[in-house]
């Protein structure tokens, strides 16, 4: 009984306690074209990566429940190569990113 009675002391306690929030002030402000460019890159190839990624596990599991049908297999054979597509691109991101980098002046 006596826990009970500390429990809701302490509860009323931290409930007539007023909030106190911290204003602060954050914006989202670039240093530089560079540095924009370079989180460009990092989410274009994160992003393909990932779209990659599902291709070759939908291409896998495809491959093995094909059991033999020649359709199927077609199927996922050519999800992994798209996979495979995919993560060439990934790849190629830095060189794509490089070249806008050029054609902007940075």
């Amino acid at each position: 009984m006596l826990f009970l009675v500390v429990l809701v002391a302490c509860g009323l306690l931290a409930v007539s306690c007023p909030a106190q929030a911290e204003t602060t002030h954050v914006v989202a402000l670039v240093g530089s074209l560079e540095e924009v460019l370079t989180n460009i890159r990092n989410w274009v190839i994160g992003i393909l990566a990932l779209v990659a990624t599902v291709f070759l596990t939908i291409g896998g599991v495809r491959y093995l429940l094909a059991n033999g049908d020649p359709g199927e297999i077609e199927k996922a054979k050519s999800s992994i190569r798209n996979a495979a597509f995919g993560y060439l691109l990934a790849a190629l991101a830095p060189v794509v990113v490089d070249i806008l980098r050029s054609l902007v002046g940075a």
